[in-house]
């Protein structure tokens, strides 16, 4: 079952179909039972009426045993012999034997029991005593059973309730009394009868609305698919999903979708225009250096070599720049390894010996050192990239000061020069901007470093920012998280 929908309206019918059914059967049971139970208290009241009688010594072809048909008895001595049995009964089951027969027991007659009573019962002193001619009846909680009897030609179930009762012989007497249990029967079949209609009525209520509810909610989402759908065959990403008015879980998945398409928009179109910059960037190094070599081809002695190498060095660190940038926007982690920044800083001056304005580096020294985790050759490009900016920028000096600061560790690049203006601050860390455009290509950079020293910082945990370094001049930080 592929559709929503469908499933929806299947799986709310199943529930309240086992809901129903285990109330309706919950309904019939308790029905049942208190029905049931009625019953067993009328046969009780009946057993007990003939009971009362047998304690009196009313003989057994005397009873009086009410509505036969209402109430059958059935009554058996201590052997399980039938003594009595209530008139126009021809068969019965449930009370212990099915015999219907009298059988009078050898016993001595109730007015011979009254009689002997009488007279061993008068005491010299005249005192009364309990009158010895009268029985009693149990008091304990009847026993009760289902059965049937045939009355006069009518076989129907009964609910037996068992009575003891003791004459006046000292006769222990069972009191089998029914009552009918068709009431019980015609309101449980009425009541079952009345569920098994109604069921499917309901239950067919219940599929239709859970599909209608299901289709008007649903109906928001197929129109984001379809829109996506369309997105997805015209590659426009300026177009957005309709989002419904309501601010329920649809309505958030409209706006999510349709900040996802923004922000992949933005993705696509800053790839475009790196795509761009990077082949406007790469082509005047290649454009040079091929130039050199055709003229070195046809004369050797007007070959550059000093220019063609430099080309060819600059057009090797872009390739690298773009190759860093391109693994990082793929989602490159950064490495787990431990390094200590004093140390890395300090490395990095070291080798740059070819520098027009020398370096001064300031390692605070801390308990338990300068220590971050990363990868070096990332964060030792960082380093390098805000060296070459304040070489480019600097006057007469660049500084570099590295200390433990908020939980982490600092490097600052400060240099001399012009400073960068409030305004452009966050602009020359976008990729092939170049706040000077009157200088070469050839003095300057390709705009790519400040770019890429911010998004490692980043992804190392860090930021990289620049503020003012005092009266002239531009002061790079880079916080990256410590160790401890």
């Amino acid at each position: 079952m592929r559709s929503v929908r469908a499933r929806a309206a299947l799986g709310a019918t199943v529930v309240v179909a086992v809901a129903l059914a285990v109330a309706g059967l919950s309904v019939l049971l308790v029905l049942r039972a208190n029905l049931t139970d009625q019953a067993g208290l009328q046969a009780e009241v009946a057993a007990r009426e003939v009971a009362g009688q047998l304690a009196l010594g009313v003989p057994y072809d005397r009873l009086e045993t009410g509505d036969e048909e209402d109430h059958p008895v059935q009554v058996t001595d201590e052997d399980g012999r039938v003594v009595a049995v209530s008139k126009d009964l021809e068969a019965i089951s449930g009370t212990g034997t099915d015999r219907i027969t009298p059988t009078l027991p050898s016993s001595p007659s109730p007015s011979a029991s009254a009689k002997d009573g009488e007279e061993d019962g008068d005491d010299d002193d005249g005192t009364d005593s309990p009158d010895p001619a009268r029985g009693e009846v149990s008091t304990d909680d009847p026993d009760f059973t289902n059965g049937t009897a045939t009355v006069d030609g009518d076989r129907a179930d009964y609910r037996f309730a068992s009575v003891e009762a003791t004459n006046a012989a000292g006769l222990t007497l069972t009191v089998h009394a029914g009552a009918p249990l068709a009431a019980e029967q015609r309101a449980v079949g009425s009541v079952r009868g009345a569920m098994l209609t109604g069921l499917p009525v309901v239950l067919l209520v219940v599929a239709g609305v859970t599909w209608l509810v299901t289709r008007r909610a649903l109906r928001p989402v197929e129109g984001i698919r379809r829109e996506m759908a369309a997105i997805t065959a015209s590659e426009d990403l300026s177009r957005r999903v309709p989002e419904p008015g309501s601010h329920d879980e649809i309505a958030r998945l409209a706006r999510t979708t349709n900040e996802t398409l923004t922000a992949l928009e933005a993705s696509v179109e800053r790839q475009r225009r790196f795509v761009a910059d990077a082949s406007h960037e790469l082509r005047s190094p290649i454009a040079s250096l091929r130039t050199q070599l055709e003229v070195g081809a046809a004369h050797p002695e007007l070959l550059d070599v000093t220019g063609a190498v430099a080309d060819t060095v600059r057009l090797q660190a872009l390739a690298a720049d773009l190759l860093l940038l391109a693994r990082l926007d793929a989602g490159e982690r950064p490495g787990t390894a431990l390094l200590e920044l004093g140390a890395l800083v300090r490395e990095e001056v070291s080798q740059r010996t070819g520098d027009r304005i020398p370096v001064t580096v300031s390692v605070a020294e801390e308990t338990g050192g300068l220590e971050v985790t990363g990868s070096r050759t990332q964060l030792a490009r960082v380093v390098g990239n805000l060296l070459d900016n304040a070489e480019r920028h600097a006057r007469h000096a660049v500084a570099v000061a590295v200390r433990a600061e908020g939980g982490g560790v600092v490097v600052e690049v400060t240099d001399d020069g012009d400073g960068v203006p409030e305004a452009e601050r966050e602009r020359i860390f976008e990729r092939f901007v170049r706040l000077d455009d009157a200088r070469t290509r050839d003095e300057g950079g390709a705009g790519l470093g400040l770019a890429l020293a911010r998004d490692v910082a980043v992804r190392h945990g860090g930021r990289l920012t620049v503020t003012d370094a005092g009266e002239r001049g531009a002061r790079f930080v880079l916080w990256l998280p410590g160790t401890r």
